[in-house]
C-alpha cells in the first residue's frame, strides 16, 4: 500500500508542476523537429520520479511533435549506466536523457571509475524540482531540526539515519547537515528509498533522509516526525514543515533537492537544443545556459560534500 499510494502522489505532483510549467509553449518552438521515433532513456527503474518525468515528457512530445516517442529504462550504477549510452548517442535530437543529480552531478566526484564526462552532456532545460525530507520516528523526542541537534549533542552514538543508499541526494543532505553543525550520526545504507522507509516506519532507524514523496504521506497520517524540508522555500505540498536553513546561521545556506531534466548529448546542435528547450522549459532554469549553469554548481556543491565525507565508489 505505500509503494502505490507514493507513486500516485509522485505522479500527482509531477504531473501538476508539468502542466503548469514544464510543459507546453507551443509557439516558442524552434523549426527543428525530429523525423523519427524519439528515444528517451531514464537512467532508473520503472516506477521512480525519473521514470515518472520521463514518461510524462513522452506523452507530451509525441503530441507535439507528431512523433513516437519511447520510454527505455536502463537502471545501474547509480544511474551512470543508462547516462553512458545516451553519451554514445548521436546529437541529433532523436535520443534525450531524463537525468538526476545522481549520475549528472554526484557520480564525478564520487565513482572512480567513471566512464563518461560532464562535458560529453548538454543540459538542455530542467523539469521538476522536489525537495528532500528530514524526518524522525515518534519513539524519539525529535520534533525539529534543533531538537536533533540538541539531542545529539546530549546523545551522542544513540542515533541513527537511513538513507536509499550511499551518495544518493539523501545520503548526502544529511552528510552536509552534520558538517556544517559539527555532529555525528550513523549512517546506515539501504538498497533503495522503500527499505529506507519501512525500516524508518518500524522504528529500525530513528531518522529518516528522503525525497519528499513517499515520506510525505506518512508524516500526514503520523508515522512520522517531519523535521524539515531541504530547499530553500517551504514545499506547497507540505507549508507547515519548515526548511533546514530556518534552523540557524549556520544551515542558511543550506539547499538540497532532488531535481530532474533534459540532456542531450554533446553533439547536438543549437537548433535542436533550442527545440527541445522550448518544449521542457520551466520558469525556473528555461535557458539551456541557466540550467548548465545550476547543474555545475550542484556538480561542485556535492564535490565539496563527498570529499570531507571521504567517500569513494566503484561503479558496479
Amino acid at each position: 500500500m505505500t509503494r502505490l499510494l507514493s507513486r500516485r502522489r509522485v505522479l500527482s505532483a509531477a504531473a501538476a508542476l508539468s502542466a503548469t510549467a514544464a510543459l507546453p509553449r507551443l509557439g516558442q518552438a524552434a523549426d527543428w523537429r525530429p523525423t523519427e521515433n524519439v528515444r528517451l532513456i531514464v537512467p532508473a527503474a520503472a516506477g521512480g520520479t525519473t521514470d515518472v518525468m520521463g514518461r510524462l515528457l513522452a506523452a507530451h512530445l509525441q503530441t507535439a511533435w507528431g512523433q513516437s516517442a519511447i520510454v527505455e529504462n536502463r537502471s545501474g550504477g547509480g544511474g551512470t549506466i543508462g547516462t553512458a549510452e545516451a553519451v554514445r548517442q548521436k546529437g541529433d535530437g532523436h535520443t534525450i536523457l531524463v537525468g538526476n543529480p545522481g549520475p549528472n552531478a554526484i557520480a564525478y566526484s564520487i565513482f572512480r571509475n567513471m566512464n563518461y564526462k560532464a562535458d560529453q552532456l548538454q543540459p538542455v532545460s530542467n523539469l521538476i524540482r522536489i525537495p528532500n525530507i528530514i524526518s524522525a520516528h515518534p519513539s524519539v523526542p525529535i520534533k525539529s531540526i534543533t531538537d536533533l541537534i540538541a539531542y545529539i549533542k546530549a546523545n551522542p552514538d544513540k542515533l541513527t539515519y537511513g538513507s536509499s543508499g550511499v551518495g544518493q541526494s539523501p545520503h548526502l543532505t544529511m552528510a552536509w547537515l552534520l558538517q556544517l553543525t559539527g555532529l555525528k550520526m550513523v549512517h546506515v545504507p539501504f538498497r533503495g528509498a522503500g527499505p529506507a522507509l519501512q525500516a524508518a516506519l518500524s522504528g529500525d532507524i530513528q531518522i529518516l533522509s528522503d525525497n519528499l514523496f513517499p515520506s510525505l504521506p506518512q508524516v500526514q497520517d503520523g508515522k512520522l516526525n517531519a523535521l524539515a524540508v531541504t530547499t530553500p522555500e517551504r514545499s506547497g505540498s507540505a507549508p507547515n514543515i519548515p526548511t533546514v536553513r530556518e534552523t540557524g546561521p549556520e544551515l542558511a545556506k543550506f539547499d538540497v533537492s532532488s531535481w530532474f531534466g533534459i540532456f542531450l548529448p554533446k553533439s547536438a546542435p543549437a537548433p535542436v537544443v533550442d527545440a527541445l528547450a522550448a518544449m521542457g522549459a520551466r520558469t525556473d532554469y528555461g535557458t539551456p545556459q541557466q540550467f548548465s549553469d545550476f547543474v555545475q554548481a550542484e556538480t561542485t556543491k556535492f564535490a565539496a560534500i563527498i570529499k570531507q565525507e571521504g567517500l569513494q565508489m566503484d561503479v558496479n
